[in-house]
C-alpha cells in the first residue's frame, strides 16, 4: 500500500515548507482581485502564508505578496488576513 504525497507549499513569511492544508492562501484571481482563499480550490495565482501573526508581519514588512502578485495589496486584504490568524489562534 502507497502513501499518499502530502502537497507541500512554501510560506511567504519565514520561507518554511509546510503542508498545504496548514498554511492560508492568498490568490489573484484572472480579473486581478485579491482575496483569501479558504477553501484552496479558488482559480488564479495563489500564495501561502503561515497561520502566524510573525509570519504575516514579515511578509508585510518585506512586501513579499506584492512581489508574487506584481500588484499593489489592499490594506482589507492584510486586515482580513490578521483577523484569520487571529481567529484560527
Amino acid at each position: 500500500m502507497q502513501n499518499k504525497r502530502v502537497p507541500l507549499r512554501m510560506c511567504t513569511g519565514c520561507g518554511e515548507h509546510l503542508p498545504k492544508k496548514e498554511l492560508v492562501r492568498v490568490v489573484k484571481s484572472p480579473t486581478g482581485e485579491i482575496s483569501i482563499d479558504l477553501t484552496g480550490k479558488k482559480s488564479g495565482r495563489g500564495a501561502y502564508v503561515c497561520p502566524k501573526a510573525d509570519c504575516l508581519r514579515k511578509a508585510r514588512k518585506a512586501r513579499r505578496l506584492e512581489r508574487v502578485f506584481d500588484c499593489d495589496i489592499p490594506d482589507e486584504v492584510y486586515a482580513r488576513l490578521e483577523e484569520e490568524i487571529q481567529s484560527g489562534e
